[in-house]
């Protein structure tokens, strides 16, 4: 996954000065991290205030890797494709080039406009690939046979709810870096950080209705 800035600044140890720092330097290097900070949060704070906070998940975009597990579970499916947190559409766009009528709804209107700007700046058909500024959480996704979300591990109990309401029992789930609780695997690509879950609607309905007690937290 693309390092976000604060883990890119641990990664690379040798950024700020540890002993004795130049003024001169330390002032530009202050300076750099707040430009690099506020240009950051731009991407992170748009439409946090339409949603509540416990379903609130920060941009962070997927890596190569991860989308390219994500495709690996979505060969030989077709149909429509929801993206759930869409970012900057890199996985929307490397789907619709695999034929999926895909739909990324993304409630960050700078993540919105630039991913629509990539789209017909590349010549990719709305048709194809389309971005909304929209909350997912308040959609109806019963239209949808695909669905991919990289979000976080404390929404993910949530989202499973939402999905096993409105979803159809030909739906395909993948989920990024972090599984849905309580729901069987039918396959997963990847390891660590860039790993991938997929789920059979219909096997995940059949399973919680064998373990009535399964709660999905």
């Amino acid at each position: 996954m693309e390092d976000s800035i604060e883990v890119i600044l641990q990664d690379r140890g040798g950024v700020l000065p540890t002993s004795r720092p130049h003024p001169v330097l330390s002032a530009c290097t202050g300076a750099l991290l707040t430009g690099l900070y506020g240009v950051w949060s731009l991407f992170v704070i748009p439409g946090f205030r339409k949603v509540p906070w416990k379903l609130k998940v920060p941009y962070l975009p997927s890596s190569k890797d991860q989308t390219l597990n994500t495709m690996k579970l979505l060969e030989g499916r077709t149909g429509r494709l929801a993206d759930l947190g869409s970012g900057d559409g890199r996985l929307v766009f490397a789907a619709s080039s695999a034929g999926f009528q895909c739909t990324g709804f993304e409630i960050n209107s700078i993540l919105v406009a630039y991913a629509r700007s990539k789209a017909c700046w590349t010549g990719v058909p709305s048709s194809q690939a389309s971005f909304v500024t929209q909350d997912f959480w308040k959609t109806d996704l019963s239209s949808y046979n695909n669905v991919t979300a990289f979000l976080s591990p404390g929404v993910m109990g949530v989202l499973g709810e939402k999905l096993l309401q409105e979803l159809p029992d030909d739906a395909c789930v993948i989920a990024c870096r972090f599984p849905f609780p309580n729901w069987p695997q039918q396959s997963s690509a990847g390891s660590g950080l860039d790993e991938t879950f997929a789920y059979d609607m219909s096997t995940v309905r059949s399973h919680l209705r064998n373990v009535p007690n399964t709660a999905q937290k």
